[in-house]
């Protein structure tokens, strides 16, 4: 009996030893020194304003900053680390932690991502990105700017998550049928970024767009019995959207040059993939129906039912229905942005009870304010900073009675807080937590930690100018001052 011979390919590593070693103990060396920056912040008294639960939030909070900004872990592994570092520091109780993972937004993601999966796996979303790759696709360019737009229109007139919700899948298919690689494709980045980005711009514009303008307006209510009507919103934000929809596209253009020629080499593939398609099914339609149904929930009675209630309310009808196999489920699902989404939330709510983020942005707040102008710039741009590390509507309850505050000390009009505050925590662009649309589209496997936070720091810098520059002289023009009248 002749045995085949196998080659075997060595590689020697002809480095130096010191380069070896240096190299296997950078990552250690830099866990290490998180767990010491850990100590170091939790070890200290805690300074004037700052109860000791609030010292300990601060110190799981920068050390969960540290690991999600250098990916030292993977981010889902830092969003457990987080649930299980604030009961260990006493930060706050193991039964407030753990229920904070079942927080409404977790669950409202869940529901996305199954809703998502039955599009996919019914063929639905396909039929869609089809329909889109033959009647926009004429260029590259085009299509990408047309998703962007689309995304920006449709978080008008509903939940900005929602909105991602429902196009994610069809922008899956669309690099599925260009056969664009992982990690690798520059359009495919760019797809992914114009539909979380776009949604998170457009979503400013009206009070449709997430729940976090509803929330200052009722807190301004509540504190002065003052408010904005729909329009008035609308008219004073839609300049913002205008100025950062041009600035958006560029930044995607800009650092993800294009490296297709054209989306019509598919061709033959679209047109294979149209034929097998056939005509819609009953299973199609009627999945159809039930995206509809929910779309139309999330338009009419989002805040009143509640998203996530809609979400997987219809995701039960999908199973009443028999349109789905929980098997079928578990394929698409990305538990691992969920375990991520759930961490962050509890670690948010961690450090705006203990009261360290309030503690954080009055101290800031104190230190440079000397003016109106220079309260406007500081609470944006620190509601900027901090929506994207907590949810927006955790920004909005930390910042909102601080703010108002800082109002009367500064003789400022009250009810101009709720847009300083509601609108730039609603422009998240660099962290995967910062929004769901930005968490579901790191979900899709094709984008890495530095594809986002590069050009969305630029963006976040450009939104917080674009924003001041939109409040000092535009806001004006409509009688929406900063200081009180007399």
């Amino acid at each position: 009996m002749q045995v085949a011979a196998q080659s075997v390919q060595v590689v020697v590593d002809t480095r130096p030893l010191w380069v070896i070693l240096l190299g296997r103990s950078v990552r250690p060396l830099l866990l290490g020194a998180t767990a010491l920056l850990y100590w170091f912040i939790i070890s200290r008294d805690p300074p004037a304003g700052l109860s000791p639960a609030g010292l300990r939030a601060l110190g799981v909070f920068a050390v969960c900053l540290v690991l999600w900004v250098s990916s030292l872990l993977p981010l889902m592994v830092t969003g457990i680390l987080a649930i299980i570092l604030l009961p260990l520091s006493g930060a706050m109780s193991a039964k407030e932690a753990y229920g904070l993972f079942g927080n409404e937004a977790v669950f409202f993601i869940l529901g996305v991502f199954i809703l998502a999966a039955c599009l996919m796996k019914s063929g639905l979303s396909a039929r869609i990105a089809l329909a889109m790759l033959r009647r926009f696709g004429q260029t590259p360019r085009t299509l990408l700017l047309t998703i962007f737009l689309l995304n920006v229109v449709m978080s008008f007139f509903m939940s900005e998550h929602a909105v991602a919700a429902m196009n994610f899948p069809i922008i899956v298919e669309i690099v599925g049928v260009l056969r664009l690689k992982p990690h690798r494709s520059n359009y495919a980045r760019a797809l992914f970024l114009a539909m979380a980005w776009g949604t998170t711009i457009g979503g400013v514009g009206t009070l449709l767009g997430g729940a976090r303008a509803p929330l200052a307006l009722g807190m301004l209510r509540e504190a002065t019995g003052q408010s904005f009507s729909f329009l008035e919103w609308a008219i004073a934000n839609l300049p913002i959207v205008a100025g950062m929809v041009v600035i958006g596209f560029l930044v995607i253009v800009l650092f993800f040059p294009m490296d297709i020629s054209s989306i019509r080499e598919a061709d033959e593939l679209l047109e294979q993939k149209a034929l097998a398609l056939g005509r819609m099914s009953y299973q199609e339609m009627t999945i159809a129906g039930v995206m509809l149904l929910t779309l139309a929930g999330w338009i009419v009675g989002g805040e009143e039912f509640g998203l996530a209630n809609i979400a997987l309310g219809a995701v039960i009808l999908l199973f009443v229905l028999d349109l789905v196999r929980w098997r079928e489920v578990e394929q698409y699902v990305n538990w691992g942005i969920i375990l991520m989404y759930g961490g962050a939330i509890a670690l948010g709510a961690a450090v705006s009870k203990t009261g360290a983020a309030q503690w954080m942005s009055q101290q800031t707040i104190s230190l440079w304010a000397n003016s109106p102008v220079a309260v406007v710039a500081i609470i944006s741009g620190l509601s900027i900073v901090l929506t994207e590390l907590l949810s927006n509507a955790a920004v909005v309850a930390l910042l909102m009675p601080v703010t108002l505050g800082v109002a009367t000390d500064f003789k400022m009009d009250p009810s101009i807080m709720a847009l300083v505050v509601a609108v730039p925590a609603g422009l998240g662009f660099t962290m995967p937590i910062g929004t769901p649309a930005n968490a579901i589209a790191y979900s899709s496997g094709y984008l890495r930690m530095r594809d986002m936070m590069v050009p969305g720091a630029i963006l976040a810098f450009a939104s917080w100018v674009v924003f001041n520059l939109v409040a000092n002289f535009y806001w004006p023009l409509l009688g929406i001052r900063f200081t009180a009248s007399p």
